[in-house]
């Protein structure tokens, strides 16, 4: 059993963190000496810091720092995976930390942990990321020898959100910060969406809610995961089916899980929530940060685009960049030579393009002083041409708003409206959920290839509205935000909106030699951008409310930025449906107070009707930015 247990916790760990190049351990050991230290914050708990420092002592060097819940010593004795060879090859002192009460570190672990305003190094007390990172620079900067007297943070995921609440009220030696796939809010990116609770993150609580009791460079949780992968299900669709209402994951896995309990507690955007957010701390921004992403990040979509967004808002003369490229989480920390998401092909060697051309660049010009500050703005991939753009704005200006209706026949205008009084309908019974994905998959810790999926399957379901455009007679470009301004009612008092951005393939399109032989490319409905919406948060994500039954209600879906043309020969299409399945945990369709405190009865057959004068708007414009109030 020891055995399978350690297997799962390999399983686990190639799930949550970031499959990175290893750098050859030769090199490593040739040109860093590796120490270890415990550094003391002003409350004198000690976090466990390792640091590998270039042998070479002609030169003084600049320090990359990576704070992180995943274990720093995973590193092994000379193993680095991350950051980038090109990084290691410059020559960095190159740190790795565990963040409080994660493995090696003292103190109490807390997830997001809230940001304190103006917590800084006059402040003997109180403690936040930013302090801790504060403490940890003073200390490095005063003892790690050799060091230029500049810092620079990345990390990927949850070290991105560390990185990116390192950014408030920082040391004045941290001269650039790399936010990758980082969480913002938990509220709305990673453990939800808007909202709505990522039943396929369930066995992901094993990892993040529970406390340790002493130092460890081990996984203390190995026997929470275990509770679900000691004989995991082949069917993970059928696996969370048959489980039933969220409460029965409380009751049969999470019940001594003080994570789980804190989402069972608060499923409204409460006081709890709110405070974990970094997005309203991102002021007076004074170093350079740039923040990376994939288009096909299943995880943290709305992480990147909302950092840039937030710092661009509150601090425009800050120096401050985006990069979104054609990659799931984390993607360009690791090089396949072709550049692939799922079945799609968007060229060759583009993550050594990133690591080589952009992200060395980054850190050598604001760290080493070396090349010219010439960084776009907005480093984009345009996901249907397959191309890197640059703007000097994101959302461009440049690009024309694009207006999507709905018609009778699946009919989808592009910029052309058709009958508002038409309607169409479709019955919702989330005993039938739709699955997120064509495929059947086992029980993941987290989907990622569905991103970019076919979506045939879903438009043959007669619980999914789809529509589609003529074929297209030229090049059209869709950039910028999306939102879904729907006018819907239902004969039940709650629903779920999904809405999906879809490119179809032209019926000729020759299939890709990387597939296997059954995708036919021909027809191919590519899934493009896509994001669910909980009805109940309509006009306020902390006060829900019911639907009145029979009753047209205007419900906003904010879908995440897009960049992606739409080819000469292909369609547009949209669905729209009310589950996704187990990818998003199924609505009951009966308004209930708290949704993970249902019951089975609860869970009901709903007709949805959608109005013709619904509406999707994509583009730079006002009306696209006013969604429901969230409270700073």
């Amino acid at each position: 059993m020891k055995f399978k247990v350690s297997i799962l916790i390999l399983f686990v760990f190639s799930c949550v963190l970031v499959h990175a190049q290893k750098i050859d351990e030769n090199y490593v050991k040739d040109n860093y000496t590796k120490t270890e230290h415990f550094i003391p914050m002003r409350d004198g708990i000690k976090l466990f810091t390792i640091v590998y420092t270039p042998k070479d002592a002609s030169q003084t060097y600049p320090i990359l720092l990576s704070r992180t819940c995943y274990n720093a010593s995973n590193r092994g004795k000379y193993n680095i995976s991350y950051p980038s060879q090109y990084l290691v090859q410059d020559k960095y002192i190159i740190v790795y930390q565990d963040v409080r009460g994660r493995y090696m570190s003292e103190g109490v672990f807390d997830n997001m942990t809230p940001n304190i305003p103006g917590n800084d190094v006059k402040n003997t007390k109180d403690i936040d990321e930013s302090s801790d990172t504060y403490d940890t620079i003073e200390w490095m900067i005063k003892n790690l020898k050799g060091n230029n007297g500049k810092v620079g943070m990345l990390g990927i995921s949850y070290p991105g959100f560390y990185t990116a609440a390192a950014i408030p009220d920082a040391h004045p030696a941290l001269k650039a910060s790399s936010p990758q796939a980082p969480i913002s809010d938990f509220f709305f990116d990673d453990f939800h969406h808007q909202g709505a609770y990522l039943q396929s993150y369930t066995a992901a609580f094993a990892v993040f809610g529970y406390q340790k009791d002493s130092l460890t460079k081990q996984p203390w949780y190995r026997d929470k995961i275990a509770r679900f992968y000691a004989n995991p299900p082949k069917d993970g669709y059928d696996f969370h089916l048959r489980l039933g209402p969220l409460k029965n994951i409380t009751e049969k896995y999470h019940h001594d899980n003080f994570f789980w309990n804190q989402i069972v507690e608060h499923p409204n955007y409460d006081e709890f929530w709110q405070k974990r957010s970094i997005l309203p701390h991102l002021k007076n921004v004074n170093h350079a940060v740039m923040t990376v992403g994939g288009w096909f990040d299943a995880e943290d979509l709305y992480g990147p685009i909302n950092i840039y967004k937030s710092i661009e808002k509150s601090s425009p003369k800050a120096k401050n960049t985006i990069v979104m490229g054609p990659w799931d989480h984390g993607g360009w920390a690791r090089e396949r030579g072709q550049t692939t998401h799922n079945h799609i092909y968007f060229g060759d060697s583009i993550s050594t393009y990133y690591q080589r051309d952009v992200e060395r660049k980054f850190f050598a010009h604001y760290l080493k002083g070396k090349g010219e500050e010439k960084f776009a703005e907005a480093l984009m991939f345009d996901t249907g041409v397959k191309q890197w753009k640059t703007y000097n704005e994101w959302p461009p200006k440049n690009i024309p708003l694009i207006r999507l209706h709905f018609g009778k026949n699946g009919k989808l205008g592009v910029n052309k409206s058709f009958d508002n009084a038409a309607v169409f309908d479709y019955v919702s019974d989330p005993q039938k959920p739709v699955p997120y994905t064509s495929q059947t998959e086992g029980l993941t810790f987290t989907p990622r290839k569905f991103m970019s999926d076919d979506q045939r399957h879903a438009s043959k379901r007669p619980d999914v509205l789809t529509f589609e455009s003529d074929i297209l007679t030229e090049d059209t470009v869709l950039a910028g935000e999306i939102l879904a301004k729907l006018k819907v009612s239902m004969t039940g008092t709650d629903a779920d909106f999904i809405v999906k951005l879809i490119d179809v393939y032209p019926d000729d399109h020759p299939n890709y030699e990387h597939n296997a032989k059954n995708i036919v490319m021909a027809g191919y409905q590519q899934l493009v951008r896509s994001e669910v919406f909980r009805g109940r948060f309509r006009n306020s994500y902390e006060h829900p409310e019911p639907f009145t039954p029979n009753t047209v209600t205007d419900v906003n879906v904010p879908l995440q930025d897009v960049l992606h043309t739409f080819k000469k020969g292909h369609r547009i299409m949209i669905q729209i449906h009310s589950t996704w399945f187990p990818y998003i945990d199924r609505n009951p369709q009966k308004y209930v107070d708290n949704i993970y405190k249902a019951n089975a009865e609860d869970f009901i057959k709903s007709t949805i009707k959608v109005y013709g004068s619904s509406v999707i708007e994509v583009g730079n414009t006002p009306s696209v930015t006013k969604l429901p109030t969230i409270k700073d």
